[in-house]
């Protein structure tokens, strides 16, 4: 995978009740590991949020709070040629070789935040919805909209 392949890569956090998002470099979206281990920096009052977009094909959103780490992949398929899928998967312990689009790890991600999990489904499963729309669509939600579309565009 190559870094151009990565269209994205954020994290949002909450202190004191105000959301602050920043961008981060976009080799974190090839490896899973360095961009939770990047999350843990942020501080926040309910987890960082870090948030992905691969190839206009899929995206994560990883919750990390102290070593709590929780996560959700759009696609499961997206195992079979990306490495940040790959991890992804063998953490949430996905099936091996599934080979329908549907999402695996935690839909519960953000429902305390305000996204429920069927929502959260519904937007994985819309194949007509890119992954950065689906993402601004969660940011909008959550309330750090604005913030997400000064830096994705």
């Amino acid at each position: 995978m190559a870094e151009d392949d990565v269209d994205f890569v954020i994290a949002a956090y909450r202190d004191d009740g105000a959301w602050t998002v920043v961008e981060l470099p976009a080799r974190l979206g090839e490896d899973f590991e360095a961009f939770s281990d990047a999350l843990n920096r942020f501080p926040s009052d309910v987890g960082v949020l870090g948030m992905a977009s691969v190839n206009d094909d899929f995206f994560v959103i990883v919750r990390r709070s102290g070593d709590h780490v929780r996560a959700l992949l759009s696609d499961a398929t997206a195992a079979w040629d990306w490495s940040i899928a790959v991890d992804l998967a063998e953490l949430v312990d996905a099936p091996d070789g599934d080979e329908e689009p549907v999402p695996v790890g935690d839909l519960e991600i953000v429902s305390d935040l305000g996204l429920a999990s069927v929502e959260l489904g519904l937007l994985c499963d819309d194949d007509d919805l890119f992954p950065d729309e689906a993402l601004a669509y969660v940011a909008d939600k959550l309330g750090f909209g604005d913030q997400f579309e000064a830096i994705v565009g």
